[in-house]
């Protein structure tokens, strides 16, 4: 039964550290990849795998997307990038 090992053990996991990482004072990042569901007409098809734990969990979510390189001379030597906030619950809403 490997279907929904991965949001299983995140859940478990998350539900142990949650604590811990209160107590310490420190900040832990979790980065996931973007996958497509199959078979979806309507509505967002891009999910994040890990289950709702991982989304439930989270102070704050941002979806990070690269836009355009920055090349200097003939090489590339990083990406710009749009960061969206999906969720926040650090800071007051609606700031710019």
């Amino acid at each position: 039964s490997h279907v929904g090992l991965q949001a299983r053990l995140m859940s478990q996991a998350l539900r142990k550290l949650t604590g811990t990482i209160n107590k310490s004072n420190c900040v832990v990042i979790f980065i996931n990849q973007l996958r497509e569901k199959v078979g979806i007409m309507f509505g967002n098809p891009e999910t994040t795998p890990g289950g709702r734990a991982l989304k439930f969990y989270a102070s704050v979510r941002m979806d990070i997307r690269r836009i355009d390189s920055i090349k200097q001379g003939d090489g590339i030597t990083g990406n710009r990038t749009r960061v969206k906030i999906v969720k926040n619950k650090v800071a007051p809403p609606f700031k710019q």
